[in-house]
C-alpha cells in the first residue's frame, strides 16, 4: 500500500510532465465539453426529452438556487455558468475517484528502494494544484466580476480607500482603511481556504478507504464509500455556493453589505 501526497506523474510531453490526477482533470473537462455539446448544438425540442430533459431541469434548478441566494433573476443568469461549471467539475472530479480502479490499477516502481503502485487515475481533487487551481479561478472570477458591475475604481476602492483617507482624514476614515486592507487579506485567504478544504477532505477520503479495504476488503468499506459520496456532494456544493455568496457580495455596491 502506498499514499502519495503528490500527483504521480505518467508521462511526459516534451517537458511538459502529465500526472495521473491532471489526466483525470482533463478527462472530466472534456465530458463536460461533450454533454454541453451534446445538448447545445442539437435541435431542441419544444417537449424536451433524454439527456435535453435532464439538462433542462439541471439549469433551471441551478438558476432557481442562485435566484434565491441573490434575489435577481438577470444576475443569476450571470453567475450561472462560473457557478454551475465548478460545481459540477468539482462534483464529478470527486466522485471518480471512488470508481473501481481509479487509484487501484497501475504500474509497480521502484520508489526509494522499495516496490509502490504508481495509479494511472488518481482523483482531481486529491491534487492540491488542482484544487490551488479552481480556488484562483474562484477568487479572480469574483473580481472580475466586482469590476465589470462596478467600474475599476469603485471596486478597488473596497481594498484600498484612499479617497476617503486623504478627503476626510479622522479616526472613522482610517478605521475604514485598514477595513479594506483585510478584506484585500481575506482575498488572498480565500485562495488557501477554498484550496485545502477540498484537498484535504478529498484526499483524506481516500486514504480512509485505502486504510479500510486493506484491514478488511469486503464489505466494511462499503458505509465509508458512502459517506464519501455525500462529502463530494458536500464539499462541490460548498465551494460553488461560497463563490455565489462572494460574487454577489463583489458586485454589489460598498453601502450595501
Amino acid at each position: 500500500m502506498n499514499i502519495s501526497l503528490a500527483a504521480e506523474p505518467i508521462f511526459s510531453i516534451g517537458a511538459f510532465t502529465v500526472t495521473n490526477s491532471l489526466l483525470v482533470g482533463v478527462l472530466v473537462m472534456l465530458l463536460l465539453v461533450v454533454v454541453a455539446l451534446a445538448t447545445g448544438l442539437r435541435r431542441l425540442r419544444e417537449v424536451p426529452q433524454g439527456l435535453q430533459n435532464v439538462t433542462e431541469a439541471l439549469v433551471e434548478g441551478a438558476l432557481t438556487f442562485i435566484e434565491s441566494v441573490t434575489g435577481n433573476r438577470e444576475q443569476a443568469k450571470r453567475f450561472l455558468p462560473l457557478t454551475a461549471t465548478i460545481f459540477f467539475f468539482v462534483l464529478i472530479s470527486n466522485w471518480i475517484g471512488l470508481l473501481p480502479g481509479v487509484g487501484t490499477i497501475g504500474l509497480n516502481e521502484v520508489h526509494e528502494g522499495r516496490v509502490v503502485l504508481v495509479p494511472f487515475l488518481r482523483s482531481a481533487s486529491a491534487d492540491l494544484n488542482t484544487t490551488l487551481a479552481i480556488a484562483l479561478i474562484s477568487v479572480l472570477g469574483t473580481q472580475l466580476f466586482g469590476i465589470v458591475a462596478l467600474g475599476f475604481f469603485k471596486h478597488a476602492g473596497k481594498y484600498l480607500n484612499f479617497a476617503s483617507l486623504f478627503k476626510h482624514f479622522n479616526f472613522q476614515s482610517v478605521i475604514l482603511f485598514f477595513v479594506g486592507l483585510l478584506e484585500l487579506v481575506s482575498e488572498v485567504a480565500k485562495v488557501v481556504s477554498f484550496s485545502f478544504r477540498l484537498f484535504g477532505n478529498v484526499f483524506a477520503g481516500e486514504v480512509l478507504l485505502i486504510v479500510i479495504s486493506s484491514l478488511v476488503p469486503y464489505l466494511a468499506p462499503l458505509p465509508f464509500l458512502f459517506l464519501e459520496i455525500f462529502v463530494g456532494l458536500v464539499q462541490a456544493l460548498v465551494f460553488s455556493l461560497l463563490t455565489l455568496v462572494f460574487l454577489t457580495i463583489a458586485t454589489a455596491e460598498h453601502a450595501e453589505h
